[in-house]
């Protein structure tokens, strides 16, 4: 289910039995594609009472060693580089496989995005994948609405320091309006802007421009 160098990389923070847990709620997502906690309590094969497998799991994904920055952030750098050196494919899969960027391989981009949804307010980053937008980093916000500048700052940190190496795009609607960032880590950004309307506007800095 898990590539080899994955399960590699989890063994320096999971032990056997939590890679184990792991690998079945991979399993289950794939098959049921359920994400809640009773689907993956009733399908999950351990040998005791529903209700403590659901405590089980409960206590699993609560693990401090189950956060993006020291699972996700690794795995997302090592694709990154396997994808912009190519040495692992032939000439017929380079052909084949997705670009990572919208026209050429001269820029990342990164999309920021916030959804509300019954009471929770989610602010997630995500990195165009070919036709599909990856998640990079999420989180939480305290408060219902519109996220404040300093939110937005605090979580596109991580992510740019993570794709430090490239270039970077940042796509984002209205309430991410700015297109020169000061992101906190003292490099600027240039951003793509995209204005929610009836007829949608882009409007796209050069990236070789002066701020």
């Amino acid at each position: 289910m898990l590539p080899t160098f994955y399960q590699d990389f989890l063994r320096i923070h999971l032990n056997e039995k939590q890679i184990g847990i792991l690998k079945w709620l991979v399993w289950i997502l794939q098959m049921h594609r359920q994400v809640k906690l009773s689907t993956l309590a009733q399908f999950f094969p351990q040998p005791i009472k529903y209700d403590s497998r659901v405590t089980s799991l409960q206590r699993f994904l609560k693990l401090p060693q189950l956060s993006a920055k020291l699972l996700w952030f690794p795995l997302i750098k090592r694709w990154l580089k396997a994808e912009y050196r190519g040495n692992h494919l032939n000439r017929e899969q380079r052909r084949a496989r997705p670009q990572l960027t919208l026209k050429s391989r001269k820029y990342l981009v990164v999309v920021l995005d916030r959804t509300q949804w019954r009471g929770r307010n989610l602010f997630m980053v995500s990195l165009i994948w070919g036709t599909h937008a990856l998640p990079v980093y999420w989180e939480l916000l305290p408060q219902l609405g519109s996220s404040s500048l300093r939110q937005q700052q605090k979580i596109l940190a991580p992510v740019l320091k993570l794709l430090k190496p490239y270039p970077v795009v940042v796509v984002g609607d209205r309430e991410f309006r700015v297109l020169n960032w000061q992101t906190g880590s003292g490099s600027e950004v240039r951003t793509l802007y995209c204005d929610r309307r009836k007829v949608p506007m882009w409007r796209m800095p050069r990236l070789d421009a002066k701020p």
